[in-house]
């Protein structure tokens, strides 16, 4: 069962609006529910990151009005003309020439397109690489910026630092890089797009508050040789939307300090599984349990081995078959790499108002709320 928190989505949409010195721009792939992306807009996130043809389907039919960006930078042709042409899709992104010219065929040799070079930069400071797959490497980049100016409407660049990147330095860094292509192309720069990266709270994972990364960006923004105009992107998906969900499991065996449970690797517990992820857990059982936390491991529902979460997750020492388990900030990539694999599975959702079990904004908007004068 997934637990979801409208409010914890629409409080974190707010905060980046009325926070970040740009554009907020959610990276639908953290999670493509409808009511989160219905949430996220009512409250003021209108422009979407979109990677696939199926992600401008889904943004443009569940909520109209919002501009689509798509961003993944290498696209089937057919998949940019009908993003270009029926979803009225203007923003790409791009890092080869290759790319440059699909994109430049698929829509026609059209004179109102967005187009944003993709540099590759360090991934050192993130939880998560993103350094190896995508973006123009140095050399490449001063032809890639030339020849894009040639077709663009407004020129961007954009990058992205990784996942969970754990210091505002991630994107100061990445930003020198910017820095020293647009020096060496000499080319008229109208958008900065600082990507994603943007940091959740998780156990051994406590990041800087997310004003500190602001300050940073818009530091380093204010530096680089661009535009007047210029303007300011991100595409926060983590961010955005960790808080929004947590799953409750049923534990179905106990052994030793392994604990079968019904969800697993190839349901909402990816990440948990494959990259070591941690979860905060909490015991749900009345009255609660006095006994001290124990570190345990997770067996998912499935017959396979690799259906394994190795933790540790802390949990009162006597938790036994029968218990239920809520393991909070799945918001992100929980339900977007859901399976049913095996069979197993759930689509049962309960909406709740109690906060999450961790929250970078719950803070701020009790600090907000105690410097509050009351005339």
């Amino acid at each position: 069962m997934t637990l979801i928190r409208p409010h914890a989505g629409a409080r974190a949409a707010r905060f980046f609006t009325e926070k970040f010195p740009g554009r907020t721009m959610y990276a639908v792939k953290a999670n493509p529910s409808p009511e989160l992306l219905a949430t996220l807009y009512d409250n003021g996130v209108t422009h979407f990151d979109v990677a696939s043809l199926a992600e401008v389907r889904l943004v443009a039919r569940t909520v109209p009005g919002a501009t689509l960006c798509f961003m993944h930078p290498v696209k089937a042709e057919e998949a940019i003309a009908e993003a270009y042409f029926t979803h009225g899709v203007r923003v790409f992104s791009l890092d080869s020439i290759e790319e440059l010219e699909k994109i430049v065929r698929a829509t026609r040799n059209a004179s109102d397109l967005t187009l944003c070079v993709r540099l590759r930069v360090s991934s050192e400071h993130s939880k998560l690489s993103l350094a190896s797959k995508f973006g123009a490497l140095p050399h490449e980049a001063r032809e890639l910026l030339f020849r894009t100016r040639q077709a663009a409407d407004a020129l961007g660049i954009c990058f992205h630092v990784g996942s969970q990147a754990m210091t505002p330095s991630a994107y100061a860094e990445a930003m020198e890089r910017v820095r020293a292509a647009i020096v060496e192309a000499a080319v008229t720069v109208d958008v900065i797009d600082v990507g994603g990266g943007f940091p959740s709270v998780y156990p051994g994972m406590e990041p800087p508050a997310l004003e500190a990364y602001f300050e940073t960006i818009h530091r380093a923004f204010e530096s680089l040789p661009v535009s007047y105009s210029a303007e300011l992107w991100a595409e926060p998906g983590r961010a955005l939307c960790a808080e929004y969900a947590s799953l409750v499991v049923r534990v179905e065996k106990r052994r030793g300090a392994e604990l079968y449970i019904n969800d697993g690797a190839y349901g909402a517990l990816f990440d948990a599984a494959h990259i070591g992820w941690r979860f905060p857990v909490a015991l749900l059982r009345e009255p609660e349990s006095d006994v001290r936390d124990h570190p345990f491991s997770f067996y998912g529902p499935t017959c396979d081995d690799m259906d394994h979460m190795a933790g540790p997750f802390l949990l009162p020492a006597d938790v036994q078959a029968g218990d239920y388990i809520e393991i909070g900030m799945l918001g992100a990539y929980g339900s977007a790499m859901r399976t049913a694999f095996n069979g197993f599975g759930s689509d049962e959702t309960v909406i709740v108002t109690d906060e999450p079990m961790a929250s970078l904004y719950a803070d701020v908007e009790r600090r907000v709320a105690s410097n509050v004068v009351t005339l």
